[in-house]
């Protein structure tokens, strides 16, 4: 008979039933949880993300969409494959990101043309840089909710129903993240230089979106 054999261990649990737990957590609003993901992954993301874009502001950008993404879901506790499901999130993420970049340059083609032409680079050139940047700068200041309705109505074009639906809100509630995102940019902008020209345009762009 043996004696003192060692009691078998308990079970541990498996990396996806550990993986189910942390979005449990996430789905109540666990940050710290939510936090452990993020450092799971967070290298997985940006490295896919730099080797497209090649640039690190907007690898790091993508980044922080992709988790944006991870914990405003609504239905995170259904996810089967989280890895799969991240791999999906940064894959499109990452084609928007590089969509916007394509017509940023093309636009920056179009204006740097144009103003080369008539002011042969003058300060009007110089300003037209730094609106650009301001704006920018005044974007990745609003608040989750109203910066991802304003880069999917500016960006990508959608109208209000289609934000809507793809986030799964009330067509009223992205027009009113829209204003808000439009009055904070303003604001903005009328405090950091002579700005007008960029005020008349997101006057315009706000006048656009109210036709949706």
């Amino acid at each position: 008979m043996i004696r003192n054999a060692p009691k078998p261990k308990a079970a541990e649990p498996t990396s996806a039933h550990a993986e189910k737990l942390l979005l449990v957590k996430i789905s109540l609003g666990d940050e710290h949880a939510f936090r452990i993901l993020f450092e799971q992954h967070r290298k997985r993301v940006y490295t896919y993300a730099l080797k497209i874009v090649k640039s690190e502001v907007y690898a790091e950008e993508i980044l922080h969409d992709v988790f944006i993404k991870i914990w405003q879901h609504k239905s995170i506790t259904e996810i089967e494959n989280l890895e799969s499901f991240l791999r999906t999130v940064t894959k499109n993420t990452t084609l928007k990101v590089l969509r916007r970049i394509k017509l940023e340059v093309r636009v920056n083609d179009e204006l740097g043309h144009t103003w080369q032409e008539i002011h042969n680079e003058t300060e009007d050139a110089i300003l037209l840089k730094e609106t650009a940047q301001i704006l920018s700068q005044g974007i990745n200041l609003l608040s989750p909710q109203q910066k991802q309705v304003y880069l999917l109505c500016r960006e990508e074009g959608l109208k209000y129903a289609d934000v809507a639906q793809r986030l799964s809100i009330s067509t009223e509630t992205v027009k009113t993240h829209m204003k808000q995102a439009l009055k904070f940019l303003r604001t903005y902008v009328s405090k950091n230089g002579e700005l007008s020209m960029l005020a008349s345009f997101i006057s315009f762009l706000q006048i656009i979106s109210e036709r949706k």
